[in-house]
């Protein structure tokens, strides 16, 4: 095929398809349901970040990708979140430019309790002393808010449910006292519960009084300080459930449709790499490999050769 870029005659072949193995194609469908995955988180604890920064995506991807590769249970190709190691999600920052652990110099510990529900205890805060400034830092804020937001995933039957959220005010010259905050953290035995921290800064309107929030792409501290896996966790094959206020009158309000695809993805992959009975048997019925007799000396050509 020929065709003209800047006046020269160009001989263009076409790209020949690229056969992808059964290895590859497994990374490749557990990346892509970690895109998903993160997507739905992001979008989640949006009103706990408000900002995030433009690297957050690919962060935030990594980051659950790294907690499927270290999962406990289940293999690629047919895990998901249920199975993940959710440590390594704790401490997903939504804003790079402004890591919550290094502006809010506050101490911090995490409890669920018997019920279900989460303790947080915040030690001593003086926003003069423990908010530690960096690039984008407003110039000038009067009010500061922490912000605790815990929220549940149902990742098979994609759906998510906000739980609660508690938000600390403050004065500036104000100085908070160590204390222990409670959320309700009931969900279903099927559902992932996170928790966020995010620290949001306000200044006053002279003329109106009004409280303005001072947060931007640059400074808007947030992350997730704790994750909870699923006790009871549905099957793979559950169908999506659906919302309306007959089923959930008490929920509804709080319940959102995730939007996820990584369900599809693990189906596609199980449907299209599903091997045939006749390839079963053949696999099954393969005759052993002979091994060289021990002590009798052989060349590396004489060894048996394997196959996947």
């Amino acid at each position: 095929m020929y065709r003209m870029y800047r006046d020269k005659n160009i001989v263009q072949g076409k790209p020949g398809k690229i056969k992808q193995s059964g290895g590859s194609i497994r990374a490749s469908t557990e990346f892509g349901l970690s895109s998903s995955a993160a997507a739905v988180i992001r979008r989640a604890f949006e009103p706990a970040y408000i900002h995030r920064d433009g690297k957050a995506v690919s962060r935030s991807t990594q980051q659950v990708y790294r907690s499927l590769r270290n999962s406990l249970t289940g293999s690629i190709g047919q895990r998901d979140l249920h199975d993940a190691n959710l440590q390594d999600i704790v401490g997903m920052d939504f804003n790079g430019s402004s890591p919550l652990s290094e502006v809010l110099q506050i101490s911090h510990s995490v409890r669920r309790n018997e019920e279900g529900n989460l303790e947080v205890t915040l030690g001593r805060f003086n926003p003069r002393e423990d908010v530690k400034k960096a690039a984008g830092y407003p110039k000038r804020a009067s009010r500061y808010r922490i912000r605790l937001m815990a929220v549940a995933f149902d990742f098979r039957q994609q759906y998510l449910e906000y739980l609660d959220i508690k938000d600390l005010d403050f004065r500036q010259t104000q100085i908070m006292e160590a204390q222990t905050i409670s959320l309700n953290a009931q969900a279903d035995p099927s559902c992932i519960v996170m928790l966020s921290m995010s620290l949001l800064m306000y200044d006053q309107v002279g003329h109106t009084g009004e409280y303005v929030l001072l947060n931007t792409k640059g400074f808007s501290p947030c992350a997730i300080i704790a994750a909870y896996q699923s006790p009871e966790p549905a099957e793979l094959t559950t169908e999506p459930i659906s919302l309306s206020k007959e089923a959930y009158p008490g929920r509804y309000t709080k319940m959102q449709e995730m939007g996820y695809d990584g369900n599809r993805l693990l189906r596609k992959l199980e449907k299209t790499h599903r091997l045939k009975p006749k390839e079963v048997k053949d696999k099954l019925m393969a005759p052993s490999p002979k091994f060289p007799q021990l002590g009798k000396k052989h060349s590396f050509n004489e060894l048996p050769k394997f196959k996947e």
